[in-house]
């Protein structure tokens, strides 16, 4: 099989075909072929962008996403009146999302050295949008979180595949592939998830959700760090809510499904129903830690939630071989689990209760 040939200048040419959209009145575009990627490409409004078959890789060395929407980073966008609205990336024939060769960008080196911020390597961000489906992708060498939404809201993503960088370097600087529970600082590419909810994000359904991350497959986590309050939306409610996550079916280096709030932001009436550990003779790492966590030792804000803040939770249908299937710590109220299954030595429910 002969090695595909990127296009330079995918921007430009995605672009095109996004203004042809808007000046032909159809408010869509199709794309197609291998095109590289060294600049953000911006969504429209009432927008539909289809990737048939196409593969969009992230250039070498070069420090951006692949999309945002047409008002991220911008005055105008954040504001509350200022959201874009309905913006649509729809993929078929094996449409990938590919963030290429690693490009030493990571929460440690973000900022530092010359280094931009690490959000810079999403393959898509979207902050402030209201109404937006994404589905039908397979993401590939995901340079950190794959898939980010900050104050998004009213939304679907669905039907995505992830394959992360799986590579390890050794104490003795060899390259090697397939990771190590017990060998964690080999890791090359750190806190690669999947899809992250953060700071604001409500009326969200996630389903179908498929394949290796490097840290968490879907992670739901309402905290006030610096992204957040980089991409704040003055006014707008930083709560997660009405969220539901089903069929994720996925072999995590760290967690499949994770919801996390510390202070004072709330996540409430989320339901997770189908998690599925697998992860048993992955050729990409070993075992994981939890299928699904609620809640962490760690403090990542100025204190931890209380059950007030972290409440009607339903757990349903969770299969893992982690070190548990589940991990609860501290107070959540109104939590249901049902079903849950562990197997091949995990432990079932690891509780701390605080």
């Amino acid at each position: 099989m002969s090695e595909e040939v990127f296009e330079k200048n995918g921007y430009g040419y995605i672009t095109a075909q996004i203004e042809k959209g808007l000046k032909n009145g159809s408010r869509r575009a199709v794309i197609r072929g291998c095109w590289e990627i060294d600049r953000a490409v911006r969504i429209p409004s009432d927008f539909t962008l289809e990737l048939c078959g196409c593969r969009l890789r992230l250039a070498d060395g070069c420090f951006s996403n692949i999309f945002v929407n047409a008002s991220f980073d911008t005055e105008a966008g954040r504001t509350k009146e200022g959201a874009d609205r309905n913006i649509s990336i729809i993929g078929a024939g094996g449409a990938t999302l590919d963030g290429g060769s690693y490009n030493g960008l990571s929460e440690k080196t973000g900022m530092k050295n010359g280094f931009p911020p690490v959000w810079k390597n999403n393959l898509l961000l979207f902050v402030n949008v209201r109404g937006f489906r994404i589905s039908g992708l397979f993401c590939r060498n995901m340079r950190w979180w794959g898939l980010n939404f900050i104050c998004c809201s009213d939304g679907y993503v669905g039907n995505i595949d992830f394959c992360a960088n799986d590579t390890g370097i050794g104490a003795d600087g060899a390259e090697y592939h397939g990771l190590r529970r017990d060998a964690y600082d080999e890791v090359l590419v750190k806190n690669a998830d999947g899809i992250d909810l953060r700071r604001g994000c409500h009326d969200i359904v996630i389903e179908n959700i498929t394949g290796f991350t490097e840290d968490d497959t879907v992670a739901l986590t309402a905290l006030n760090g610096t992204l957040e309050k980089t991409f704040d939306v003055p006014g707008a409610c930083g709560d997660i809510y009405n969220v539901t996550v089903r069929n994720v079916r996925a072999a995590a280096f760290c967690s499949i499904v994770r919801i996390l709030n510390q202070g004072e932001l709330k996540i409430h009436d989320i339901t997770v129903d189908g998690v599925y550990d697998t992860s048993a003779g992955s050729p990409y790492m070993d075992r994981g830690i939890y299928a699904l966590r609620i809640g962490d030792t760690h403090l990542y804000g100025t204190r931890r939630a209380t059950g007030d803040e972290t409440y009607n939770i339903t757990v349903r249908n969770v299969r893992g071989r982690g070190y548990y299937a589940v991990s609860l710590v501290g107070e959540i109220k109104n939590l249901v689990t049902e079903n849950i299954e562990a197997f091949d030595g995990a432990g079932l429910i690891k509780e701390k209760r605080e």
